[in-house]
């Protein structure tokens, strides 16, 4: 089979599986999510099957329409692609099994419509990750916006439902008034949309006009949350937990950032960024958001809005890389994307199951959370320690990569952004597990107190994601390897 048709078939899948979870639901919850996992397992070993073709620097791809001359829904396999891809199929296993233990835990309604609209939502993610141009990438950006919203209104009520407005009309009004905009402006440029090594832009345009375009690319990219366009992001908390995974670590947000990188790899290319200058103000928007998300989430009681604004800082992360623009920066953000996958996968994992197990949602509520839910608590820190960045886990060498770029751009202040942005990290999230270890619950001061942790269906996931921030960081270099090529801008 050849790498595109093997693309062909990882787009098909979820799509498939989408369609037909209604009508396999029919034989039993069992059967239903049994072909879920299949789904997801094949899609998975779809997936890696491509990354030898992608490490050798084969190219693969197809073009499933042509709307206009010079103008399809095409796509086309790269390495930064390829890591998002492997990052949503793969994390969509892991996610399953964790909606299995949490929804059943938790006794939601609507399941069946839960896991048709997650498979639509990784069906648009994968169409995101090997999307040959803007066009396509702009298409199945939406198909992503349009497909959780119904997820993010999950429970249904007034909360849910203002929720969902303000996540819907965040994404889809920055999306139309600022990147529709964009795409069009470029095609006129460029007479072209198709995402090409180095960029499609240079000597195109002048100074100013690579300016505004990438401006409204920055902020059309709701889904990367840039401020003020971040608002949607904690809205969405009124969702399940499970859905909260896939906004903050599978598929929505980063989407976003991904979206952000190769607009700056393929449309602008990083030597036209860093020859004239144009994306340093967005070097200190993406600053001041890693910073201000950082300290809005030291005052968040409750847990997952406090990890919702870890995401906004964390996801400015990966604009900073792209904003720098220096070989190191470019691998270090794009690695980004899977060390913070997997280190605020298992936080809000945890999260969930301390609300199924325990019922507690408020952090003040938690003193002594260690005690009844160790694994899930002793979880919980293996995550932050690889969002804050420290060895050994995986976020250690992706934030190394983003201080080292900065370095090359002689960016102190972002060095120093950094930094700081580490050291609040540790503020917000650690003192959790401590508080949890530490003091005894409410009420069981110096008595025994029972273990009970959340389902076995929530506690593996849970387990898994935390060892993947381990692994991570011992096998870094595989990814790097595959991501090199960005260091050329793709060349």
């Amino acid at each position: 089979m050849s790498g595109g048709d093997t693309m062909a078939l990882c787009l098909a899948l979820p799509l498939i599986g989408a369609l037909l979870t209604p009508l396999i639901a029919r034989m039993g919850e069992n059967v239903r999510e049994a072909a879920t996992f299949v789904t997801g397992g094949t899609l998975f070993a779809l997936v890696l099957s491509l990354v030898p073709g992608v490490l050798r620097g084969d190219t693969a791809g197809f073009d499933l329409v042509e709307l206009l001359p010079g103008l399809a829904i095409s796509f086309k396999l790269e390495p930064l692609g390829m890591l998002f891809a492997l990052v949503a199929s793969g994390l969509w296993i892991v996610t399953t099994a964790y909606s299995i233990g949490y929804m059943r835990g938790h006794h939601e309604k609507n399941q069946t419509r839960f896991f048709m609209c997650f498979a639509l939502a990784i069906f648009g993610a994968l169409g995101v990750a090997f999307s040959g141009n803007l066009f396509t990438l702009f298409i199945f950006y939406e198909v992503l916006t349009l497909s959780t919203y119904p997820l993010v209104t999950h429970h249904g009520d007034e909360k849910a439902r203002n929720g969902g407005r303000i996540y819907l009309g965040i994404l889809i009004s920055t999306s139309i008034a600022f990147l529709l905009l964009a795409v069009v402006w470029t095609w006129n440029l460029a007479g072209t949309l198709d995402f090409r090594a180095g960029g499609i832009l240079e000597g195109k345009a002048d100074d100013k006009t690579v300016m505004i375009l990438l401006a409204l690319f920055a902020f059309g990219t709701g889904k990367a949350a840039l401020m003020p366009f971040h608002r949607w992001l904690p809205a969405a908390m009124v969702a399940p937990t499970p859905v909260s995974a896939l906004l903050h670590a599978v598929a929505v947000v980063k989407a976003g950032v991904f979206t952000v990188m190769k607009v700056i790899l393929y449309i602008f290319g990083p030597e036209l960024l860093r020859d004239t200058g144009v994306s340093e103000w967005l070097m200190y928007v993406a600053g001041g958001t890693v910073l201000i998300a950082s300290l809005v989430a030291m005052t968040k009681d409750n847990l997952k809005a406090r990890l919702a604004y870890s995401t906004i800082s964390q996801l400015s992360y990966i604009v900073l890389g792209a904003a720098l623009a220096t070989p190191a920066a470019l691998i270090g953000g794009s690695m980004h994307i899977a060390m913070h996958a997997f280190g605020k996968i298992t936080l809000f994992f945890c999260a969930g199951a301390i609300y199924v197990a325990a019922h507690k949602t408020e952090i003040s509520t938690m003193r002594g959370i260690g005690r009844v839910m160790p694994v899930t608590t002793i979880a919980f820190m293996v995550g932050a320690i690889s969002v804050i960045g420290l060895p050994p886990m995986g976020g250690a060498w992706s934030k190394w990569l983003l201080a080292l770029g900065a370095a090359e751009a002689e960016q102190v202040v972002f060095i120093a952004v950094l930094m700081i942005s580490s050291l609040l990290n540790i503020a917000y999230l650690l003192p959790i597990p401590i508080r949890g270890f530490l003091f005894a619950p409410d009420g069981h001061e110096g008595g025994k107190v029972a273990i009970k942790e959340a389902p076995l269906f929530c506690v593996v996931p849970i387990v898994f994601t935390a060892v993947g921030c381990v692994v991570l960081f011992f096998y870094a270099d595989n990814l790097y390897s595959m991501l090199l090529p960005l260091a050329g801008g793709g060349k």
